[in-house]
């Protein structure tokens, strides 16, 4: 019945440009690059300015050449297919010189019926691969009617033009963060089926909750390609919950659908995000005909995105509820790992997500300008209790609405529901990246008379087709058109609002790098922050892998051919300035050390004043703004060695941000603010009752000046409460000898016994360039011991403590801190075999007072 033989053509394949020149072997999965790279061909694509020097990579066609023989209890079968995961991206293929198809979109499966086209001895497929350049450039062209820009990227981006116009992944043209390296490969698995009834497609599981019975079920869909009419059984069981089920199967030739619903006969455990509970996951076997079966894992969980009225707020919320309980996204933007997706193994998608949790994180967003991850990022985030926010891969651009290009994305949407409806982790869908925005606050300069043309393509593409399906394919969980949107508002106001980033609906994206940081009030008091950020450089011992020590200087060509983004070097070091001295070592290579430390203390410094604003804006409505209920930091990883918003550095070490975000995300935080002359700190909590430590401490002394406490104060359980306020100059006054410059304010929340429950935080009551008897602290290291325990000591008080081992990979448990007393002792976790005299002659300790 459902025997099926699998051959897979994976492995050894032969590859050759278009004029022969170039041939080399090459392993599939792969890409052109990799292999070229691999047989060293070319050097690391990565380094210096090899993304120019190759660009004539991406301008040439290539073809990839396989021999394979078919076992001849195979080729009797009824049915032939050739199954390619994916093509990146436009290709012909042909079996044994006839042409059996093409593809033009590298997020989609494609099958091809070869049944008749094997021979008894070796089989050639050929797989010529198309310069995605050349063809995006062809595509635009055609387009005659009306233009769909925009047409190229900014100038300092390097990169190619008319992405829009190709379903492949819109950065691999470029982006503000990364290279442009259009890829071409068969950059998933091959593999020949053959059988002689019907075969699986895919399958599905969907566990709903039904609120009448308060039961749980789950529907189990399965996907066949019929070739002989069939009847069968097929049976489900969930051991660990005692239900199985047994279904009749009637199958009649050509593609079906077979759904089944699996009623459970007990309570379920259910799957929480990270910090709220436990990520329950219960073995489903869907056996078909009693073959063995498949075994899936099935999560219980509900999710619902809440958008209605709140009280003295005009607009609406916008928040997740799971299992009924309204959570706080804490998380960040998911970017792609590597320009070169065969590249990307298991560990760095692992060492990603667990630091993403290790940072207390729950939820990430994988952005649309990227790739629909792989399973296994997507089975790990279920483990991890870290919810994704799934965009469609259409990013800061219009798109063409040609029948054939709306056809294969329909395609691509359906494979990709299916492929991930079934796991808990994805919470939302959203169709596109800044696309409503691109239109509502015209970035392509679009003409008053031209503007409807493109408002009915955006509704075509997002609403009528891709909407269309989801809803069709999923009802477990809701869907946005856009990122940023004004949600349900944008849908009244015909998908596309007048104003997108209205902080009263919706999530907004904001940016601002000239604007003072510190300043909180020039935040938008959002519903929901899914992007914000600031750009830091990565560590000397990261850059070092693709630039030579000439390069090591922020006004070489290296540095200004890295950076992506328009004056981004600028605003770095103008952000920084507005707080620090920056650094002024004679020593070129020191002051370019110490320059890439001062960008990753501004960039922490801002990315927590802005996300401990939004999280204490929880339970705030201020001048009808307020109820924050997520905040995604743009952005986590880096795709290349270079600046960037990331808060993980290519190659998996933490910046600065990183270490500071398990502090600002943590589950019981202490915020403090300065508003209008008074010092206000806020608990922010699950459920806690906590009181409040507050002390004064001056640079040049290690003894608190003042220790204040506040009443014992219940938090809000999954609120902000304000713990204390007071007037600064009062709180001056009291402690003596404190002025706005001489002193710092730290605090912490505790338990009514005393026990510390929130992380250390602390606030400056004037920029750290200005403050008075801040001296250098002379921070020594008495070197490594077992366990890698890192004790230091330090004559003066010390802010912005960092140390840094280079290569060894790893992290610190606390990292950028201050320091108030004259010994710490922190602990290196590292992720290989290390030793102590290792970690010792690698270990470099900065902080402010050492650069200037």
């Amino acid at each position: 019945f459902l025997l099926f033989d699998i051959i897979s053509l994976n492995g050894k394949w032969q590859l050759m440009n278009s004029n022969s020149s170039v041939s080399l072997s090459a392993e599939v999965p792969g890409c052109v690059h990799t292999t070229l790279q691999r047989q060293g061909f070319i050097s690391d694509p990565y380094y210096r300015f090899n993304d120019l020097a190759y660009r004539w990579i991406s301008l040439d066609n290539w073809t990839y050449t396989t021999l394979f023989s078919v076992p001849t209890h195979v080729r009797g079968k009824g049915k032939a297919v050739l199954v390619f995961e994916g093509v990146d991206t436009v290709s012909t293929i042909s079996l044994n010189g006839v042409t059996i198809g093409k593809t033009d979109n590298m997020f989609r499966r494609y099958d091809f019926e070869v049944t008749g086209l094997l021979k008894d001895e070796e089989n050639v497929l050929q797989v010529w691969v198309m310069s995605a350049v050349t063809y995006a450039s062809q595509r635009s062209h055609a387009h005659t009617e009306y233009r769909v820009p925009p047409d190229c990227p900014p100038p300092v981006q390097k990169g190619e033009c008319h992405v829009n116009f190709i379903r492949k992944a819109q950065s691999s043209f470029s982006w503000d963060w990364g290279p442009s390296f259009p890829t071409l490969g068969i950059w998933k698995g091959v593999r020949l089926e053959v059988f002689n009834t019907s075969r699986v497609l895919s399958y599905t599981t969907s566990p709903k909750y039904d609120s009448e019975h308060s039961s749980w079920n789950v529907e189990v869909e399965l996907f066949f390609d019929v070739f002989v009419a069939s009847k069968g059984l097929v049976h489900l069981s969930i051991p660990l919950l005692q239900s199985e089920a047994e279904f009749q199967l009637s199958l009649t030739p050509g593609q079906s659908k077979k759904s089944f619903v699996l009623q459970l006969n007990q309570s379920v455990s259910l799957w929480w995000p990270f910090g709220h509970g436990e990520q329950f996951l219960y073995y489903l076997t869907i056996d078909v005909n009693l073959e063995g079966g498949e075994t899936f894992n099935v999560a219980f969980r509900t999710v619902e995105l809440v958008q209605e009225p709140i009280p003295s707020s005009p607009g609406l919320s916008f928040y997740f509820r799971i299992n009924g309980k309204p959570i706080f996204l804490k998380g960040s933007n998911w970017i792609p790992v590597h320009a070169f997706q065969d590249q990307v193994t298991t560990d760095m998608i692992t060492i990603l997500l667990r630091s993403a949790q290790k940072a207390n994180m729950n939820a990430l967003r994988v952005w649309g300008g990227g790739v629909y991850e792989q399973d296994i990022f997507y089975s790990l985030c279920d483990m991890y209790g870290i919810m994704i926010w799934q965009d469609f891969m259409f990013a800061c651009a219009l798109y063409p609405t040609e029948k054939d290009f709306i056809q294969t994305v329909r395609e691509e949407v359906t494979q990709q529901v299916r492929r991930l409806k079934s796991h808990p982790s994805v919470v939302i869908w959203s169709g596109n990246n800044e696309n409503e925005a691109a239109i509502a606050t015209d970035w392509f300069n679009i003409s008053v008379a031209a503007r409807p043309l493109y408002v009915k393509d955006y509704v075509n593409l997002y609403v009528e087709n891709i909407r269309d399906i989801v809803l069709q394919e999923d009802s477990t969980r809701p869907f946005l058109v856009s990122s940023p949107t004004n949600g349900v508002e944008s849908e009244k106001e015909g998908w596309v609002a007048k104003d997108p980033y209205d902080p009263h609906y919706g999530d907004t994206h904001y940016y601002s790098y000239y604007k003072d940081c510190w300043d909180w009030t020039a935040f938008p008091r959002t519903r929901f922050a899914s992007e914000y950020g600031f750009q830091s450089w990565p560590s000397l011992s990261t850059l070092s892998k693709v630039s030579v020590s000439s390069d090591w200087d922020f006004s070489s060509n290296f540095s200004a051919h890295r950076q992506h983004h328009e004056d981004g070097n600028q605003q770095m070091l103008k952000q920084a300035e507005l707080h620090y001295i920056l650094p002024n070592s004679t020593d070129p290579v020191q002051k370019y050390r110490d320059t890439i430390y001062i960008t990753q203390v501004m960039q922490a410094q801002c990315v927590k004043i802005q996300t401990e604003f939004y999280r204490h804006s929880r339970s705030d409505i201020i001048e009808g703004k307020g109820h924050t209920m997520g905040t995604l930091y743009w952005q986590l990883n880096d795709i290349w060695q270079g600046p960037s918003w990331s808060s993980v550095e290519f190659g998996g070490k933490w910046k600065m941000l990183h270490y500071w975000a398990t502090d600002f995300y943590a589950p019981i935080l202490s915020a403090g603010v300065e508003d209008k002359g008074d010092l206000l700190i806020y608990g922010v909590s699950d459920s806690h009752s906590e009181k409040h430590n507050v002390r004064l401490h001056s640079w040049s002394s290690f003894n608190a000046v003042c220790s204040l406490e506040s009443n014992v104060t219940k938090i809000k359980a999954g609120g902000s409460t304000l713990v204390f306020q007071h007037s600064i100059s009062a709180l001056l006054t009291q402690c003596g000898n404190c002025t706005r410059r001489s002193c710092i304010v730290a605090f912490h929340l505790s338990s009514p016994e005393g026990q510390l429950i929130s992380p250390h935080n602390h606030i400056f009551l004037s920029s750290p360039r200005y403050a008075e008897g801040l001296q250098k602290p002379n921070i020594t290291d008495t070197g490594i011991v077992q366990n890698f325990f890192v004790t230091l000591h330090c004559s003066f008080p010390a802010v912005y403590v960092w140390l840094d081992v280079d290569n060894i990979p790893g992290h610190f448990d606390v990292n950028g801190f201050l320091m108030l007393s004259k010994k710490s002792t922190v602990l290196f976790g590292a992720w290989r075999p290390t030793t102590a005299e290792e970690i010792t002659a690698n270990l470099h300790i900065t902080s402010l007072r050492d650069v200037y």
